[in-house]
């Protein structure tokens, strides 16, 4: 009886740093060619506030590339948050020049200078219960559809660039209270308390790490988390212990699909699902139909997956 072969676990590192990144034009060739060899795949973005991203290579490639950054005096102190998968979550690796290394379009916000207070993710739970909390979840709408925290508020913004309007919507709600931010990693409630502190609301805090921090440490039996946490790669999303979730993404809109949206009617593989069937022409499905028709043949035939199907 022949056994089978267990398949490769990889290490997804998803990694930031704020810091004065100056000449970081100069590290993108260097960088990618020093993933590459390693065969370590994802996204790294570089900009002159710092660097962002999630990658994901052997348990020892990985250890390299974090050791290979921290060596840089600049960016000594990443926040890094660890999981696992079982197959490739990304299709190739790309370094990216960015203006922000997360796009909030606001000039002069600077979490070095000025941010909220980090809370541990165990006392997460203290904090989001104490009723003069508002607790608000940064990040877009499609990310908040499958899971947030109990109570949070959902400010339904499509992109980041679009927070600092709801806050200035929503100021006088915010003002004489705690506010407390969070986000998948950490990263967009930098610059979101950055920005809430730059407007004159001081009682602001954030949950360091994350959600993904915080699935990682507190146990289900005590989480205050609901749903799933959308994570930027194939696994789609994450619970609690950081175990890949159930949810599927349609490849039509890139909206995360949990498994009793796949019972609709208006879902179809590849082509169509509950929230974007009636964004879309008939013209429109028939394309997607036929695009998810290749990327099923080019699997039968064991080719290399179509990048971004």
């Amino acid at each position: 009886m022949k056994l089978s072969t267990p398949q490769p676990l990889f290490r997804v590192a998803a990694l930031y740093r704020f810091c004065r990144l100056d000449g970081y034009e100069a590290l993108r060739a260097p960088l990618a060619a020093f993933c590459c060899g390693r065969g370590i795949k994802g996204t790294l973005l570089l900009a002159r506030e710092g660097i962002n991203g999630t990658v994901a290579g052997t348990g020892e490639a990985i250890a390299e590339l974090i050791a290979h950054l921290e060596a840089m005096p600049e960016l000594s102190g990443l926040e890094v948050k660890y999981s696992t998968a079982q197959e490739m979550p990304f299709h190739r690796m790309k370094v990216r020049l960015k203006a922000e290394i997360v796009t909030m379009g606001v000039e002069g916000i600077d979490p070095l200078a000025s941010v909220g207070a980090y809370v541990e993710a165990n006392d997460w739970n203290a904090l989001i219960s104490d009723p003069d909390t508002i607790v608000v979840d940064t990040r877009n709408d499609y990310e908040v559809s499958i899971g947030t925290f109990s109570g949070a508020v959902d400010p339904h913004t499509k992109s980041f660039r679009e927070f600092p309007a709801w806050v200035e919507n929503h100021r006088g709600e915010l003002e004489g209270k705690k506010v407390a931010m969070f986000c998948t990693g950490g990263i967009r409630c930098e610059k979101a308390t950055a920005y809430v502190k730059s407007i004159g609301i001081d009682e602001v805090f954030h949950l360091k790490g994350g959600i993904l921090k915080y699935l990682e440490e507190v146990p289900a039996e005590q989480s205050l988390w609901q749903g799933e946490c959308f994570v930027f790669d194939e696994r789609v999303s994450v619970s609690h212990g950081l175990a890949v979730g159930e949810a599927e993404l349609c490849r039509a809109c890139r909206h995360p699909l949990m498994p009793e949206e796949l019972l609709s009617p208006k879902f179809e593989a590849g082509v169509s699902c509950p929230h974007c069937h009636d964004a879309r022409s008939e013209q429109d499905r028939a394309r997607y139909a036929e695009r998810h028709r290749q990327v099923e043949l080019a699997e039968q035939r064991g080719d290399a997956p179509h990048i971004g199907s």
